[in-house]
Formats: structure tokens, C-alpha cells, sequence
């Protein structure tokens, strides 16, 4: 995924399994998400944890919903227990990308 500098370059930032959406606007979510997601697959990062925080749970019930939209991108998902961040973060299982399509 590239992120830009102060001079508008595209610079590399290295994809690991975890995101935390604490810093994002609500509106780019869905697409920045949907990024992450393609480039952890082609990676191979099957397992990410995605931190959206306590909060009202509005932006959880967001992630949620767009969760439910992918299901060929999505195996699974499930709230964070005790060990990694509660309802604060949603642990997701990708599906490895079919390379037959």
C-alpha cells in the first residue's frame, strides 16, 4: 500500500495483519478497507485484526456491514477477545485469492 510524504511521493508502506481505523475519516473506510484486504491477500496475510475502537460501536457495525458484502473476499470474522481488543477490534479470516478466475 503507498502513502504519501510531505512531497506527494508515493512512498512504500509494508502491510502487516493488523489496521487500526482510529486515524481515518468514516467515509474513506469502505475503500481503504477493501485495499487492505486485496493486499494482505496477495501477500498472503490470511488473519488481520482490524481496530475500530469502543466507541458508540457505530463504526464496528460499519465495519460489519461491509464484512458481510464480501463473502468472496471474507471467510470469517469475529469480535477480539480478552487478548486482542475485546469489541474494540473485529479478527478477520481472508480467503486466499482464487487464482483459477
Amino acid at each position: 500500500m503507498d502513502c504519501l510524504d510531505n512531497s506527494n511521493e508515493p512512498v512504500d508502506h509494508p502491510i502487516t495483519s493488523e489496521i487500526d481505523l482510529h486515524t481515518f475519516r468514516p467515509g474513506e473506510v469502505s475503500s481503504l478497507l477493501r485495499e487492505y484486504f486485496m493486499e494482505c491477500r496477495k501477500v498472503g496475510i490470511l488473519q488481520v485484526r482490524v481496530v475500530h475502537g469502543k466507541g458508540t460501536g457505530s463504526l464496528r457495525e460499519g465495519v460489519h456491514r461491509l464484512l458481510d458484502k464480501m463473502p468472496r473476499e471474507i471467510d470469517s470474522y469475529r469480535l477480539g477477545d480478552q487478548h486482542t481488543g475485546g469489541w474494540g477490534a473485529t479478527l478477520v479470516t481472508l480467503r486466499e485469492i482464487d487464482s483459477s478466475q
